[in-house]
């Protein structure tokens, strides 16, 4: 055995020479001038100090891009970073800048590179468009990746609709998104506006991109790193090894009811291009359509979906719902991550303490950043899609918002049961408490629309 492991070592620096060959690296940056790039939207200048691209901040100026002219498809790209650890920035991949969006804007995904405490170096960005589509709050290695003050290599995989990242070495991000299939490499020095962050420089050298062969020279993904997919009700081929499925088609009504009915309701509700909405009524509870649950009930689980509130709009995910409970007026009972524009709507200052606020365990726990405490939660905006996700295993509960956890629980806690008892709740028996119970779609009498909504049991 130890023989065969000598032999091993010995052929290594052959087997790296022949992946370096079949890997076909091209430099984009010739280490000799800015041929082949042109600089985007903002006024911070690049430079060139021997092999190195340098950004300098401009005070009071746009985000800044140096992009390749030419654009890539599928492609491995490398580069290292040395990074100011008062700025922000970063590195377009996909991405592109059109007259007729937002007259030039450069857009597109955008891989981090972020020395604050936040720490999501390497973590995707979606510039100028969505905002975070894998932000490293439930990747704790990750976060450990990146080497503040050091210079830092960086290795992105887009290769059909997967996105990989990695940071020396690290797995950081595993993203699935069928958005934008090509565009250009852009290096980017963020806009600042504080006296302190101009004049202040972030480094590039060793950027370098190969397009051949690239299924066979990917490096294997960390087990361990999540996949985050955007997909819209579709699954990916992790998700179904994992025991996701789908809870919802995309474009029947199969598996689901009205919550005080036998049968779906015959209006109010539309399902239509791969999108679940329900329809703006009087704002009442349940006084249109009404609720829509599941055929079936689920105990150990997690759930995720994407919703779009409109201006105003008040809705939830219910779960543990038990519809024969509350068979009068008002909405089926279980526990709910409530869905709300909470700038515009008045329950957002009702409750106790903004316990009815988007993402809150509703009239229970508030939602609050717990991955990055400093940081509020994150929410996409009025009529942009967000993720809803919540995880239920052995009476422990988290409720995840935008891939960022905002609450947390233990259901059979005498913390849980004394939070009960001071809320709406506490006049039914052992609420929240239930070995299983529905999923269910609050109808609130304002316009919300869900695609994409999936689950597995444990």
């Amino acid at each position: 055995m130890r023989i065969n492991w000598i032999i091993i070592l010995l052929l290594l620096p052959g087997l790296s020479v022949l992946a370096q060959e079949r890997e076909n690296w091209e430099m984009l940056f010739n280490g000799k001038n800015l041929d082949g790039w042109e600089r985007l939207n903002g006024k911070a200048p690049y430079t060139i100090e021997g092999d190195i691209v340098v950004g300098t901040t401009v005070k009071n100026t746009p985000n800044t891009f140096l992009a390749t002219k030419k654009t890539y498809s599928d492609f491995i790209l490398e580069y290292e970073v040395l990074a100011d650890n008062r700025l922000n920035s970063g590195v377009q991949i996909r991405s592109n800048s059109f007259k007729a969006y937002k007259d030039g804007r450069a857009h597109g995904y955008q891989v981090e590179i972020d020395p604050s405490s936040r720490s999501y170096s390497g973590g995707i960005y979606d510039e100028a468009r969505r905002g975070w589509l894998y932000p490293l709050a439930a990747n704790p290695k990750g976060r450990q990746a990146f080497r503040r003050g050091e210079w830092n290599r960086f290795r992105v995989e887009a290769i059909g609709n997967r996105i990989r990242t990695w940071i020396n070495g690290t797995m950081c991000s595993n993203l699935v998104d069928a958005m934008t299939a090509e565009g250009f490499v852009a290096l980017q020095v963020h806009s600042i506006y504080k006296d302190d962050q101009a004049n202040t420089q972030v480094k590039w050298r060793n950027i370098r991109i190969t397009t051949e062969n690239l299924e066979a020279v990917s490096w294997p993904a960390d087990p361990e790193v999540q996949e985050i997919s955007y997909l819209t009700n579709e699954l990916t081929e992790t998700e179904k090894r994992k025991g996701y499925r789908l809870l919802w088609d995309g474009r029947s009504s199969k598996g689901w009811k009205g919550a005080k009915m036998d049968g779906f309701p015959t209006s109010g509700w539309e399902m239509k291009d791969g999108i679940l909405t329900v329809f703006a009524t009087d704002g009442g509870e349940s006084t249109g359509p009404g609720d829509i649950i599941t055929t079936e009930q689920f105990g150990d689980f997690e759930l995720e979906l994407e919703f779009q509130i409109t201006a105003g709009a008040n809705s939830g995910i219910k779960y543990f719902v038990d519809p024969g409970l509350n068979t009068g007026a008002g909405s089926a009972i279980g526990c709910e991550f409530q869905l709300l524009d909470d700038a515009k709507h008045p329950d957002a200052k009702k409750g106790v303490a903004g316990n009815r606020t988007l993402g809150s365990l509703y009239d229970l726990m508030t939602a609050e950043n717990l991955s990055i405490p400093d940081r509020r939660k994150t929410f996409n905006g009025i009529g942009t899609w967000n993720k809803a996700r919540i995880i239920s295993k052995g009476g422990k509960v988290e409720h995840w918002l935008n891939n960022e956890k905002v609450i947390e629980y233990d259901r059979f806690s005498q913390m849980f049961l004394a939070l009960v008892n001071y809320s709406k709740y506490k006049d039914w028996p052992n609420f929240g408490r239930w070995p299983e119970g529905h999923i269910l779609l609050q109808d609130h009498g304002d316009t919300v629309h869900f695609r994409s909504i999936k689950i597995r049991e444990f």
